[in-house]
C-alpha cells in the first residue's frame, strides 16, 4: 500500500491512546478537541480502516500499526538531536534528568551540583518519575538520562535503542520500629517474623520464594499498602504499625524511631543504571552528568 500522510497526525493518535482521550490529547498538544477529532479522521480516511475505536479508547490492529511507526519515527528524532547537539562543545543548552525518588533524592543531587559548578551555562530539569514512564520518555526525547532499576533475582530487558551502564547495588533493608524484640539483633530473615507483622510494599519478589507478608490476610494487625512511594512505608513503619522492606538508599536517613536491618536470607538487591539513548554521540555535559552520578553512587 503506498500512501502519504502528516506524521504529526501520528503524534495525535499516539497522544489520543496514550491518555485514554480526545479532550485530554487536545489539551496536552493545544489543538481544540474538533482539530483532534479531523486529524484522526484524516488518518482513518488515508489508511482506509479504522484507527481507534472510541469507547473506551483503545488502538486498533491498524492504530497499533501506526502507534508503532510513530514510536520508531520518534525514537529516530530523538537520535538525531542528541547526535546534532553531541557536535556542540556541550557548555550550554539543556540536560533534562528523570530519575524515582529515592534516587532524585540522594545520588542526584550531589550530582547536579557537580554538572552546575562545570557547566554553569546548562539548563537543568530533573523529573520524578515511576519506573514504567521512563523508557518512553527516552524514546520520545522528553528526557536525556534517567536512573533506572531491576532486582538482581529479576532482571529487566533494555529496550532496543536504548543503552544502560551500571551505577550501584542497592541492598533491601528490614526497617523495624525501635522498641521491636529484634532490633537489637544484627540481621533478620523473613521467617523471622510473622506475616501478619509486614507492611507491605513495592519490593519486587518474582522468582523468589513465598513473600514474607504472604500469609494470613485476614489478620487485624495486617497492614496492607497500596502505593508506590517507600517513604510512606517508611513513616508507616516509624509509626509502630508494622515492619517493612525498604531500599537503603531510602533509609539513608531513617527516623531514630526505626532500626535497620540487613536481611539473611534471602538477600535482595535493587540495581541501579544510568539509561539513556544509544547513539553514536552524546554530548559533554551529559557524559559529564553520568560520572558525577557514579561518582555520588560511589560515595553513599
Amino acid at each position: 500500500m503506498s500512501w502519504s500522510f502528516d506524521p504529526r497526525h501520528l503524534v495525535t493518535l499516539a497522544a489520543v491512546v496514550r491518555l485514554g482521550s480526545f479532550a485530554a490529547a487536545a489539551d496536552e498538544l493545544g489543538y481544540t478537541q474538533s482539530a483532534v477529532s479531523q486529524q484522526v479522521a484524516e488518518l482513518e480516511r488515508r489508511v482506509g480502516a479504522r484507527v481507534v475505536v472510541r469507547r473506551p479508547v483503545r488502538a486498533t490492529e491498524a492504530g497499533q500499526v501506526l502507534l508503532d511507526t510513530e514510536a520508531a519515527i520518534s525514537m529516530s528524532m530523538s537520535r538525531a538531536a542528541t547526535e546534532l547537539a553531541a557536535l556542540a562543545d556541550g557548555t550550554g543548552g539543556e540536560v533534562r534528568l528523570g530519575a524515582f525518588i529515592s534516587a532524585a533524592a540522594s545520588i542526584v543531587p550531589p550530582a547536579l551540583a557537580r554538572l552546575r559548578a562545570t557547566h554553569p551555562a546548562v539548563h537543568i530539569t530533573l523529573r520524578e518519575l515511576e519506573q514504567r514512564e521512563t523508557h518512553a520518555l527516552l524514546f520520545r526525547g522528553e528526557i536525556d538520562l534517567a536512573i533506572t532499576f531491576d532486582y538482581e533475582h529479576a532482571p529487566g530487558p533494555v529496550p532496543a535503542g536504548l543503552m544502560q551502564e551500571h551505577l550501584m547495588d542497592d541492598p533491601i533493608m528490614v526497617v523495624l520500629p525501635v522498641g521491636h524484640p529484634l532490633a537489637g539483633a544484627g540481621g533478620v530473615t523473613p521467617a523471622d517474623l510473622p506475616s501478619d507483622a509486614w507492611i507491605n510494599t513495592a519490593v519486587d519478589f518474582r522468582d523468589l520464594a513465598a513473600s514474607p507478608v504472604d500469609g494470613d490476610r485476614g489478620s487485624g494487625h495486617r497492614l496492607d499498602f497500596d502505593g508506590m512511594d517507600f517513604r510512606t512505608a517508611l513513616n508507616l513503619a516509624a509509626a509502630g504499625l508494622g515492619v517493612a522492606l525498604l531500599p537503603r538508599l531510602l533509609v539513608l536517613d531513617a527516623p531514630p524511631s526505626v532500626v535497620v536491618l540487613p536481611i539473611r536470607q534471602p538477600t535482595l538487591v535493587r540495581r541501579l543504571y544510568t539509561c539513556r539513548l544509544d547513539t553514536r554521540g552524546v554530548t559533554a555535559s551529559i557524559k559529564r552528568l553520568e560520572m558525577y552520578l557514579r561518582e555520588a553512587a560511589a560515595e553513599l
